[in-house]
């Protein structure tokens, strides 16, 4: 594993310590899987490449530096490797790129003979321009290792000890908070006891506000394992606490548990259904059909409040399902949830599937295999509500901003109480190549009104000029490390229980960093940034 400025391909784990005041935010490159993703040290051998000229990207397919023995886990079949040379793996790229990246006329044609490293050669397969307030257009682009994507895929499986950590402030003076925990974790252990609020002040015994290189690396190792077995100290003050203690955490396979804190909150106006949804894995389609099962019992709710503050993304599937959920089916039937666009060569044909387009429905029945094994066409319960109120922060991204998209492309109200959401109307089909997953922005997605232009993000109508994306009713909202979620008088949920009773918006403290296209500002003291892995902030598509 080595370590390399973000924007480099195969960036897994964010970084977000700069050194010595530097603003460059550091990224651990994702392991190599099988040979594809790892390239070569030796020069590839010479291609006969000519600009502006491809082949069809199955000629390349599987040819592979390194072929994968044994059984591929995900369907049960052998691998199609085949020997091959790092020269047609980045072949395959170069022409899988030509064929269904959405900007492909924008990328700079280079000879794949060239680059002795696949991921290399990936990360400069994207247009390099730029959108009107300077953020990169295509800031998405990224790598997986096979096996660990296909882990994290299904069952939100990857390294760590079970805490979110919130950077509120990434230089010095620095602050570092736990955002949440998952339940059954090591974060949760009664020996160690992380808990929402509680402030990160040393990590192996180095300050949070070092400055040399030797202990942000310290720092970072720290808060993000790489492995399962690592163990480290942490220096904590707990909330509300005065003084800190020190605790050893040792990190573990951690499987995301996606749907958190459902509950009914009542109130003198109306049963009210509070819900934190956290991550679109595989395993959140039962959850969310548990967690509306529980809010529908008795006599139901009169609004919901989604929390998706710290909801980056994933399956596409699971954010139609849980808006068919909160719409109904007098609502949603007949109307499309999402319609894909792809680049101009293909205007009525998928080019990963070989379908012809056609509008993503909003689910009505349970998906089952490949999410979670259950079984498939079962009838989702629903809420039949005409409101929403949704919790948004930075990190809310692609897949959950096609929920509040999608559902006021069919009328739905949607309120937003939170801080901008990080703008990502894009998504893609992951491709496995010789045990490297690629992604690459294939598609853009519009709602039944034909819309999907949010590159700025989602914002609260009172979100101040500057900050703010597409408007939405609601406020803008800070993020509120003092209080528990699912707590009512945490400053967003308490936000929008007041604003659904008819309370105007608190002073506007949501203020977003922008989320993943602004990362190079500083962070507001408002409102911190919650790193997940590029998986899980976006729009992936099953075939």
């Amino acid at each position: 594993m080595s370590t390399s400025i973000l924007g480099q391909t195969g960036s897994q784990y964010l970084r977000y310590f700069p050194v010595a005041g530097s603003l460059a935010l550091i990224a651990l490159l994702c392991g190599c899987g099988g040979g594809g993703g790892g390239g070569s040290s030796t020069a590839a051998p010479a291609s006969s490449w000519r600009p502006g000229m491809f082949l069809d990207a199955t000629s390349y397919f599987a040819r592979c530096e390194a072929p994968r023995p044994g059984i591929n886990p995900r369907n049960g079949q052998p691998f199609p490797d085949i020997q091959g040379s790092v020269t047609d793996e980045n072949n395959f790229l170069r022409s899988y790129s030509d064929e269904t990246y959405l900007w492909y006329s924008e990328i700079t044609d280079r000879d794949p003979a060239l680059f002795a490293d696949p991921l290399n050669y990936f990360d400069l397969l994207r247009t390099t321009a730029t959108t009107a307030s300077g953020a990169l257009k295509d800031r998405f682009h990224f790598t997986y290792d096979s096996a660990e994507w296909l882990q994290l895929s299904q069952g939100g499986i990857a390294a760590g000890y079970g805490v979110q950590f919130a950077i509120v402030s990434a230089t010095p003076p620095r602050e570092v908070v736990i955002a949440y925990t998952e339940p059954n974790s090591p974060a949760t252990d009664p020996a160690v006891n992380l808990a929402r609020g509680a402030v990160v002040l040393a990590i192996d015994g180095v300050d949070v506000n070092a400055s040399n290189a030797t202990e942000i690396d310290v720092i970072n190792a720290g808060l993000f394992p790489v492995t399962a077995g690592e163990t480290h100290s942490f220096e904590i003050r707990d909330r509300g606490a005065s003084v800190s203690r020190i605790v050893s955490v040792t990190s573990a396979s951690i499987a995301s548990t996606p749907v958190q804190h459902v509950k009914v909150i009542a109130t003198p106006t109306g049963a009210v259904g509070y819900l934190l949804f956290n991550d679109h894995v595989a395993t959140a389609e039962q959850a969310l059909i548990d967690a509306v099962n529980n809010l529908r019992n008795g006599s139901g709710i009169d609004d919901l409040i989604l929390d998706v503050r710290y909801n980056g993304g994933g399956f596409l599937a699971i954010a139609s399902e849980l808006a068919f959920m909160i719409a109904g089916p007098g609502r949603t039937g007949g109307r499309t949830f999402e319609l894909l666009q792809f680049n101009d060569k293909h205007p009525s044909t998928n080019p990963v599937t070989g379908q012809s387009l056609a509008p993503t429905p909003f689910y009505s029945q349970t998906l089952g295999t490949p999410f979670n094994g259950g079984a498939a066409g079962q009838p989702l319960p629903t809420l039949d509500l005409p409101r929403v109120f949704v919790l948004t922060g930075a990190g809310t991204c692609s897949a959950s901003e096609s929920i509040i998209n999608s559902l006021r492309g069919i009328g739905i109200q949607v309120i937003q109480i939170g801080a901008t959401t990080c703008g990502k109307p894009y998504g893609f089909y992951p491709t496995d190549n010789c045990g490297t997953t690629y992604f690459t922005i294939q598609f853009r997605g519009v709602n039944d009104a034909d819309f999907g232009d949010y590159t700025d993000g989602f914002s609260a109508a009172n979100t101040p000029p500057g900050q703010a994306g597409t408007m939405l009713p609601g406020c803008s909202v800070g993020d509120d490390f003092t209080r528990p979620l699912g707590d009512i008088a945490e400053s967003r949920l308490a936000a929008a229980l007041a604003y659904r009773d008819g309370a105007a918006c608190p002073a506007a403290s949501g203020f977003s960093p922008g989320g993943l296209n602004k990362l190079r500002r500083p962070l507001d003291a408002t409102e911190g940034y919650v790193p997940k892995s590029p998986w899980q902030t976006n729009r992936i598509m099953l075939r």
